[in-house]
């Protein structure tokens, strides 16, 4: 078997954790809770008409580059629970992709993702399907890997028996974490994507595969999930949230799923 190469990373990460501590109507890093939207946006609707369940939000630290200071919101459909995986293979996104998504299966999008520096408050009242659980950010540190280096790399990424810094941007993967920043793991591969309004969207966070927000004790269970008791995104695949930096619209954002 190959030996991966494994590197150190520089590039700033915040580790996400969950935590038992109360929530309230002001808490901004939250699974479930109170929605705190960008202005005049409503509570987001699945094409179904259901409205969708806040699974969780943050405040995006500073010091992340395009994205630092904005607000995250991750919603998805209590009905709908499948990949969002698109008919070609094409980077470039069509006009206001994010509400009508070219995907398999479905006829639109049965998930939302919106990105704000809005100064708007929470919602009047909060997510009723997820028991609410707020959200730590913590700085991270995170080694980046090139796994089957002598499959991947070219004699020019390799000096003096070491991998090179470009080799390490090109091909390093990070770890496989709930995290801000930091390097995607890109388990099956890594994907690029074009905004409609022309920019390369930007990695934002990653979410690990199978995991679980619990549900509200009488909600009724969640499709195609594999504990009853919990609720998943994408049928619980690992996620990349991609997002536009040019913030051309609080909802240009995609989500890659992997697994």
């Amino acid at each position: 078997m190959s030996t991966p190469l494994v590197r150190q990373s520089d590039i700033t990460t915040y580790l996400v954790e969950s935590t038992r501590d109360p929530v309230d109507a002001g808490s901004r890093d939250t699974i479930g809770g109170w929605p705190i939207l960008p202005a005049g946006e409503p509570w987001p609707s699945c094409f179904c008409d259901e409205r969708m369940v806040l699974f969780f939000q943050f405040d995006i630290p500073a010091d992340i580059p395009a994205f630092g200071g904005d607000h995250l919101l991750v919603f998805q459909c209590p009905a709908h629970n499948d990949v969002a995986v698109l008919e070609s293979s094409a980077e470039q996104l069509p006009e206001r992709f994010w509400e009508q998504p070219p995907i398999w299966n479905h006829p639109g999008a049965f998930w939302r993702i919106l990105l704000h520096r809005d100064d708007t408050g929470p919602t009047g009242t909060p997510e009723p399907y997820l028991q609410p659980r707020r959200l730590t950010l913590n700085p991270g540190a995170e080694e980046l890997t090139i796994w089957w280096p002598e499959r991947k790399l070219t004699d020019d990424q390799i000096t003096d028996g070491q991998a090179t810094d470009a080799a390490f941007t090109e091909h390093g993967t990070g770890l496989r974490e709930f995290k801000i920043g930091g390097v995607p793991s890109w388990i099956q591969g890594r994907e690029s994507y074009r905004c409609a309004c022309g920019a390369d969207l930007a990695y934002v966070c990653q979410l690990p595969e199978n995991t679980g927000f619990d549900k509200n004790p009488g909600q009724p269970e969640q499709s195609d999930a594999s504990d009853s008791d919990l609720y998943v995104l994408f049928l619980g695949n690992e996620l990349y949230i991609l997002a536009c930096p040019a913030h051309c619209n609080p909802a240009a954002a995609w989500p890659v799923n992997h697994n």
